[in-house]
């Protein structure tokens, strides 16, 4: 193989690596949450068994580094 070959093929490689490493993976639910904060997955969901879309507590959960925002 000549060079230009191993070049292109090598560049092709890096350029797939660096795809899929930065690719966005979709978001899973934990239910180490729900053990760890005791209420049930839906709490945080809009589906009530848990994962999907979340729901305004979910939202704020999120959003409070995944602890439960203080009571108001």
């Amino acid at each position: 193989m000549s060079l230009k070959v191993l070049g292109a093929i090598a560049v092709a490689l890096v350029v797939g690596g660096a795809l899929m490493i930065s690719a966005p993976r979709s978001a899973q639910a934990l239910p180490a949450y729900a053990a760890e904060t005791g209420k049930a997955c839906g709490a945080c969901h809009q589906n009530p068994a848990g994962g999907g879309p979340r729901n305004a507590l979910g939202e704020a959960f999120a959003a409070n580094g995944h602890k439960l925002p203080a009571k108001k």
